[in-house]
C-alpha cells in the first residue's frame, strides 16, 4: 500500500503547489497551474507509452533495445530488462535441451510419432518419416492412419491394448518390415516407436531355408543307409555280391554326409567375421600346377585339361583358402563337362588386376540361373548334381573366401558352348615378382 502512495507522490506535490498558488494568486491561477502539471505527466507517460509500444510491436526484443526511461518508467523499464534478461537465458537453456533432445533421437535407430488424443501427428523424428513416409512439414495434424493404413495396424490402434508389439510389413514407399509399439503417456496421448527388423526377418529366413536345405540333403542318404541296414538285418542268407553292393552304397552315401558336414563347417568358419584371414604371399602357379594334377587324377582321362600361366605375379592372401577356392571352380568343370570336353585354367595379370579363369565345353547354364550360382543349396539341376557327388555349397565358399580377399566371381555362360569362370583380384592384392 505504501509502494502504492509513493508512486502518487508527484501527483500530491502538483495538488499542494495548486493550493499554495489558489491562495496567494487566486484560484484560477491554481486550476492553469495544476492543468498544465497534471497535462505534462499525461504527456510524460504518453510517450512512455508509446516507446513501450514500439518495443512491443518490432521482433527482436533484447534488453539492449529497450528504450530509456525516466522517473517511474525507468524502473519499469529496468524490470522489464530483467525480466527480457533472464527469458533470454531461459530460452537458451531451451534451446540446448531441445538440441540434446534432437540429437538423442537423430542417433536412436527407431522412429518416433508424437499422436495427440485423437491420434493426430504432433511430431516424428526422421526415422520415423523413412518407416512410415511421412513428410513433418505437410503431415502434422494428420491422422496417422492416413499414413499407416494397413488393416493390421487399424485395429491394433483402435483396440486399445498396445502391451504387445505389432509386426507390419511397410510396402508404401519402402519394403521394409517394422516392429510397431503404441505406448500411452500423459493425458491420453500416445508414442508410435517403429523398428526395422527386415535384416532380422531376412536372416530368420534364411536360417529356416537353411535348416530345410541341410534336412534335406541328409534324407536321401540316411534313407539309402537305413534301408540297407534293414534289408542286411533282416535277411539271414544274403548273397556276397548283394552285401558288397548293400556295403558299397552305404560308403558312398557316408562319405556324402562327411562332405556335406565338412563343407558346412569350412562355410561356418568363413562367415565368422572373427576368423582373421591369415595373410602370406600366394605362389598363384604352384597352386594351379598342384591342381592340374589333381583335375587329371580326378577326370580320369575324360577330358582334356589345358594350363595357362602368363604371370608370376603373387596374391597376398590365404593359401589354404584360395586353394579351395580354385579347386572348387576346376572339379566343378570337371564334373560338369561331357567326355572328350575341353578344360582350361589360366592365371594372368590384366589392366593392373590378378585374372583367374576357369573355362568349358560344359552344357552352359541358363542366364536366369547364373546370379543365383553362389547361393547355398541351388542347383541348376538337382538329380545332375547329387550325381556329380556336389553338395551344394563350393560356390557358395568361392563366394566368401572371395569377399575375404576384396576379389569378385564373373561369371559367362552360353548353353551348349560352355561357362567361363572368372575370379578378378584388386591391385593392392598383388605381389609382382619382378
Amino acid at each position: 500500500m505504501f509502494g502504492f502512495w509513493q508512486r502518487l507522490g508527484w501527483v500530491v506535490v502538483i495538488a499542494i503547489m495548486a493550493l499554495l498558488i489558489a491562495m496567494f494568486a487566486g484560484t484560477l491561477s491554481g486550476l492553469i497551474f495544476f492543468s498544465v502539471a497534471l497535462l505534462w505527466l499525461v504527456i510524460h507517460h504518453t510517450r512512455h507509452l508509446v516507446a513501450l509500444e514500439k518495443w512491443l510491436l518490432v521482433s527482436d526484443h533484447t534488453p539492449s533495445s529497450i528504450p530509456p526511461g525516466s522517473g517511474i518508467w525507468d524502473n519499469i523499464f529496468a524490470h522489464l530488462a530483467r525480466y527480457v534478461r533472464s527469458q533470454d537465458q531461459s530460452q537458451r537453456l531451451i534451446n540446448l535441451e531441445l538440441k540434446q533432445l534432437q540429437s538423442v533421437t537423430a542417433a536412436m535407430p527407431d522412429g518416433i510419432v508424437i499422436l495427440d488424443e485423437r491420434d493426430h501427428i504432433e511430431w516424428c523424428d526422421p526415422v520415423a518419416e523413412k518407416h512410415l513416409g511421412i513428410n513433418l512439414e505437410l503431415d502434422v495434424g494428420q491422422q496417422i492412419i492416413n499414413m499407416v493404413r494397413q488393416r493390421p495396424f487399424v485395429e491394433y490402434l483402435a483396440s486399445g491394448k498396445f502391451n504387445k508389439p505389432l509386426i507390419l510389413k511397410q510396402m508404401r514407399h519402402h519394403r521394409l518390415t517394422l516392429l510397431m509399439q503404441l505406448v500411452p503417456y500423459g493425458n491420453k496421448q500416445k508414442l508410435l516407436i517403429s523398428r526395422d527388423i527386415t535384416s532380422y526377418e531376412r536372416i530368420d529366413a534364411m536360417r529356416r531355408d537353411f535348416i530345410a536345405n541341410v534336412s534335406h540333403e541328409l534324407r536321401t542318404p540316411l534313407t539309402v543307409i537305413s534301408g540297407y541296414l534293414e534289408m542286411l538285418s533282416a535277411e539271414s542268407e544274403i548273397d556276397l555280391e548283394m552285401q558288397r553292393h548293400a556295403l558299397t552304397a552305404m560308403t558312398e552315401q557316408a562319405a556324402r554326409m562327411q562332405h556335406l558336414v565338412e563343407d558346412l563347417l569350412t562355410l561356418s568358419r568363413l562367415e565368422n567375421t572373427l576368423n582373421k584371414l591369415n595373410e602370406s604371399s600366394v605362389d598363384i602357379a604352384s597352386i594351379l600346377r598342384e591342381l592340374r594334377t589333381e583335375a587329371e587324377s580326378l577326370s580320369g582321362g575324360r577330358h582334356t585339361i589345358h594350363l595357362g600361366i602368363d604371370s608370376e605375379d603373387q596374391i597376398l592372401g590365404s593359401r589354404e583358402e584360395l586353394r579351395s577356392a580354385f579347386g572348387n571352380l576346376v572339379s566343378n568343370a570337371i564334373r560338369y563337362t561331357p567326355e572328350g570336353g575341353e578344360i582350361n585354367i589360366h592365371w594372368e595379370v590384366k589392366d593392373g588386376k590378378g585374372m583367374f579363369y576357369v573355362r568349358d565345353t560344359g552344357m552352359g547354364i541358363e542366364p536366369e540361373h547364373i546370379p543365383r550360382l553362389t547361393e547355398r543349396f541351388y542347383r541348376v539341376d538337382n538329380s545332375r548334381s547329387r550325381q556329380t557327388g556336389g553338395t551344394g555349397l563350393g560356390l557358395a565358399i568361392v563366394k566368401h573366401i572371395l569377399n575375404r580377399h576384396q576379389a569378385r566371381l564373373k561369371i559367362n555362360s552360353e548353353v551348349g558352348k560352355g561357362s567361363e569362370f572368372c575370379i578378378q583380384f584388386p591391385e593392392k592384392r598383388l605381389i609382382s615378382k619382378q
